[in-house]
This record gives structure tokens, sequence and C-alpha cells, in this order.
């Protein structure tokens, strides 16, 4: 008996699962869930019919704390009609909470092997994930590509950790300098989580109250187009036309507000306690280039002019404001663990809503830069469906990019224009017609890979 073997036999018996036999609307499925010897929780389910493929899912971000339960599809809609169609569906939780890479990628490899222990060898194996769970299957793919043949990021955070951390220290910076320059508000280098939800309540306050003027409407705004926050990011919002600026603006408001409330504040200090400091800096950056290449520019310009502002002496000041440097030690735990080559081995699929205000849009061209970069672009497509919201496609839409990955593995050629995935999307949910649109995304404003960046050296970081 081979080592391998032995260790999936082992790691079977630590696992302690728990076996029902669940009865799915059409199609009777095994269900198996356990724990693993991390402490996550695994969730299998295996269909009578098995049509050899097996469906690795990474599930969303989960704030440190919360309910973190196993999840083996995005919803149950899209599980039952994958199931329905013979696929194999399993995934884990991640042993801690947070921004919790180094756990989640041996907990789903973990996974990956219980369920070959138990059903055997799968004639396909495809890691996909959803939103923070796209960032850990591109994680899988880039650096465990011998365990899969392909793999599926929906609306995932494909720009990885380095970038995502310094776009959303952008907006904050701005509206800080903007609106409160004497506050002393901090950024980043939180103790604890009392003290960056004190940041985050003491910003919120100011641009609450900025919101009530025509001027700090234009501010916010200039900050919402650093992060490309589209004007329309919520089906909940009401839909402004193309040059109704003060609607755009006010659905930004929504999604800054939210940023504030999480992600600048409470997700990064919980992500800095991982990484030992501040990976993040500002040093160097020329916000009016930033700003000229947003996708909202027009809009900027425009709520500027309308409020009497000059947006040049507002850009002066953010260009002229004392920068924040990075924790080098901490830049490159994030760049080890949580940064892209770019060097795929199998063929990668990624969609995207256009109207994403948590993980915009502009995720898509950081891949495609450090892709391109790592030698693999023939290896990506991307694909992008026209609507507000994070992660917000339909059961048709979702299913399609399964398809349409396992028909360029079956063909070696990729067919992902928008009108073959929405024919895919209207046969398997014939009640909805199908959204996805030619697309291009503007340019990422602070990309970062390993493939162009020697991780060590971060602009601006403070030596140790």
């Amino acid at each position: 008996m081979n080592s391998r073997v032995l260790v999936l036999l082992a790691a079977a018996l630590l696992a302690t699962p728990l076996v029902s036999a669940q009865a799915a609307t059409t199609t009777a499925a095994e269900r198996v869930e356990g724990q693993l010897p991390s402490g996550a929780a695994y969730l299998m389910e295996m269909p009578a019919d098995w049509n050899g493929t097996v469906l690795l899912f990474s599930h969303g971000y989960r704030p440190a704390g919360s309910p973190n339960p196993a999840q083996n599809t995005p919803s149950s809609d899209v599980r039952q009609e994958l199931l329905d169609s013979g696929y194999a569906l399993i995934g884990s939780s991640y042993a801690t909470t947070g921004w919790a890479v180094t756990d989640a990628v041996p907990d789903q490899l973990a996974t990956l092997d219980l369920f070959t222990a138990r059903f055997g060898e799968a004639r396909r194996t495809l890691a996909w994930g959803q939103s923070y769970g796209g960032f850990v299957t591109t994680t899988l793919a880039e650096r465990h590509a011998d365990r899969f043949d392909g793999s599926l990021s929906i609306c995932g955070l494909v720009q990885g950790g380095v970038a995502n951390w310094n776009s959303t220290l952008d907006p904050v910076f701005a509206l800080r300098t903007l609106l409160a320059p004497d506050s002393g508000i901090q950024l980043t280098g939180f103790a604890d989580q009392a003290a960056a939800q004190s940041a985050a309540g003491a910003l919120a306050t100011k641009v609450t109250a900025a919101q009530q003027t025509q001027e700090g409407r234009a501010r916010i705004a200039l900050a919402a187009a650093l992060h490309n926050i589209p004007g329309y990011n919520d089906a909940s919002q009401p839909v402004p036309g193309p040059t109704d600026w003060a609607g755009q603006q006010a659905n930004q408001y929504a999604a800054v507000s939210g940023l504030i409330r999480l992600p600048a504040f409470s997700w990064r200090q919980e992500a800095e306690s991982r990484a030992g400091g501040n990976p993040s800096w500002n040093t160097g950056v020329d916000y009016t280039l930033m700003l000229h290449r947003s996708s909202v520019y027009k809009e900027v310009t425009e709520l500027y002019k309308e409020a009497g502002l000059s947006l040049r002496d507002d850009l002066k000041t953010l260009n002229k404001a004392p920068r924040i440097t990075a924790d080098a030690e901490a830049t490159a735990w994030m760049s080890r663990t949580s940064a892209f080559t770019g060097r795929l081995t199998d063929p990668q699929l990624n969609i995207h809503t256009t109207g994403d205000a948590l993980i915009p849009v502009q995720a898509e061209s950081a891949y495609r830069r450090a892709a391109t970069a790592g030698g693999s672009g023939t290896l990506l497509s991307q694909a992008y469906v026209d609507g507000p919201g994070h992660c917000t496609f339909t059961t048709g839409e979702t299913v399609a990019a399964v398809h349409a990955l396992e028909d360029r593995l079956d063909t070696g050629h990729w067919d992902t224009s928008a009108t073959a995935l929405n024919s895919r999307a209207e046969q398997a949910d014939p009640a909805t017609e199908g959204r996805y649109v030619t697309y291009r995304p503007t340019e990422y404003p602070r990309p970062y890979d390993v493939a162009r960046t020697h991780p060590s050296t971060p602009p601006g970081a403070a030596r140790p």
C-alpha cells in the first residue's frame, strides 16, 4: 500500500464523517458530512448517476466570529441543477474565519483527499469558488495545479491580497484627507477590532454629514471613483440614467458607507493581525492619474462642476497629503500567501458582474495582466454579466459557466462569447434570460502580482 493511500485512509478515520442518504427533488444523492482534523467542516454529495466530474467549491469571505458551515455550491438551485446533471459536489468551511487563505487551501485539499478515498479517483476535478472563494480557487489553480483539470472563479477577488488592501485604502484615504483633514482618523495599523471600529465610526460620521452638501457629495464620488464603485451597484437601487450624476452618486454613497462599515476597517484589522502589521501603502501613488483611469471619471468631473469646486485643487491636496507606508514583513507575508503569479497550467474561466461594488469588475483586468505576464493568457477566459451587485448571477448563468469550462477541456478551445453563454444559461434555466454581454473592464487602479513585482520590496514599504 503506497504512502498516499495510507495518508488518505488516516485522514478519513480522523475526519469522523456523518453519512446519510438525502433524496433530492429529482436525483437521489448520497450526502456525507464531517469534520477535518483542522476543525473545518466538510460536505460531499454524490449523485446516484455520477458523470465522473467532481466540483470542489470554495465559499466566500466570512468575518471573524461569524457562523462557519461547510458549503459545496453557491446556492440551493445551482446545487440541484448540477446534482441532476450528475456532478459530485464537495466543499469545506475553513478552519478559521476572516482572511483565512492559509487554512482554506489545505482544508479544501484535505476535503478532496477524503472524497477520493471514499468514492475513488474522479475522471475530472474542477475547482470553483465565489467572491473570496474565487481567490481561494485561483490560489489552488496556481499552486496545486496537479490536483485539478480546470477552475472557475465567480465574482472572484482575483486581484490578489496586496492589490485588494491597497485599493481598499485609497477611497478612505481620500475621504479622510478631503472631509476630515485634521481628524487623525487611523486608517491602518489597528491594535484590535475596537480600534478599527472606532476609526470606522469616526469616518462614517464625517461622510454622513458630507452627503448632506453638494460639495461633500462630489468628494464622496471622487473617493468612490478611486475604487471604481459603479453608479448602479445593487438591484434594490433606483436605476440612474447615463447622465443622472446625482442618482449615481447616491448609489455610490450606499456602497462607500458599506466599505467603511466592514472591509476598510474591521476586515482590514483582521487581515493585519494575520500579516503581522500593515501590508498596504500609498506612497508614490498619483491620484490624478488614478482618477483619470477610473470607470466613473466623467461623473466626478460633472459633480465637481455643479458644486463649484476645483477638482484640480482637491487632487493636489490628495497628492500632497502625508502618505501611508507599509510594514515590509507584513507585505511580504501578504504577497507570499495572497498574491498571484498568473502562471496557470490548466484552463480558468472567470465571470463577473459589471455592477459589483465590493470586488469591482476591474479586478479581472488585474488578473488578465498577471496571466499575460505569467505566460498563460490563452488559458484564461473572462466573461461578464450586465447587472448590479456582488455575485448576483442567476442559476442559469452560473451553470453555463461550469459547462463552458468543461467544453474548453473537451475541445481545447474557449467558446465563451456572450451569445454562447446566454444560450447555455437559458438551457439550464429556460424561465430566465441570460445577461452575458461583450464587455472589457477598465484598468485596475493598483495591480500587484508576483510575476512583475518582487514581493519583498513594495513601493514605500518601511524597512525593518
